[in-house]
């Protein structure tokens, strides 16, 4: 949607963003399957195909937003604000909702896909945290010791990205915690000097870091939802389960 709004192309999926979204929709394809082949009075197949479609909607906004940033970025070339003309300074207002709005979503789509995970395997996280993040799933995968090459993978995942992912989470701590990011370092340079100009933070590895913040979330959705198509053909092989019913 945001390409075609930008003057370009759509966009071709291609890489980890291509099987994230093709092993969702494997998913997403299965359980329609399993409903119309039965009543699903729990609506447990209805639900995690609504959570699943939402995910594929969610990756596609983050990735949407990391273009979009980048795209408004190129428009960026002064190094301070009182440099801008009144055209530059409108551009980089949008490089900078679309970058906040990258951030945020990169946890908000791993939050989701915990929702997810927390329900297919029954991990029953809500009893260590009542709001539990992504993270904490991680951790109570580990804590039971259920699903290890899952777990395994997905942790090896998140610790390949660590750095960017914290630039992000403290940017997005600053924004919905504190104030918006880029204040903060507004107000980091006035303490350094309060009549001197307001140099402009590093565009290009904040950008770098979405960029991995996306590939993260990709590569983790992706691993998620190929090894649970893999149990659901290993179970359906050896009896017919419920989706709730991975965990066994």
């Amino acid at each position: 949607m945001l390409r075609i709004l930008l003057g370009e192309p759509p966009r071709e999926n291609s890489g980890v963003l291509a099987e994230a979204m093709d092993n969702m929709a494997k998913v997403a394809s299965m359980l329609r399957k399993e409903m119309n082949a039965h009543e699903d009075r729990d609506h447990e197949y209805r639900k995690l195909e609504i959570w699943t479609r939402g995910l594929i909607s969610s990756l596609d906004e983050l990735e949407q937003s990391w273009f979009a940033a980048a795209f408004y970025r190129r428009s960026v070339v002064a190094g301070y604000m009182d440099d801008m003309s009144p055209d530059e300074q409108g551009e980089y207002a949008r490089y900078v909702y679309f970058y906040k709005n990258g951030f945020i979503r990169v946890f908000s789509l791993l939050d989701k896909l915990g929702t997810v995970l927390n329900s297919l395997y029954d991990l029953n996280t809500s009893k260590v945290k009542a709001h539990f993040s992504y993270f904490t799933v991680l951790r109570q995968f580990q804590l039971l010791k259920a699903h290890t090459p899952l777990a395994t993978e997905l942790e090896g995942i998140k610790n390949s990205y660590r750095e960017p992912l914290e630039n992000l989470r403290k940017r997005r701590n600053a924004e919905i915690h504190y104030m918006n990011a880029e204040m903060t370092d507004d107000l980091w340079q006035r303490h350094q000097g309060l009549h001197d100009r307001i140099q402009l933070e590093d565009l290009d590895s904040h950008l770098e870091d979405l960029k991995q913040g996306v590939e993260m979330a990709s590569k983790s959705l992706s691993a998620a939802f190929r090894y649970s198509n893999e149990q659901w053909h290993r179970n359906k092989a050896a009896s017919s389960l419920k989706p709730r019913q991975l965990h066994s």
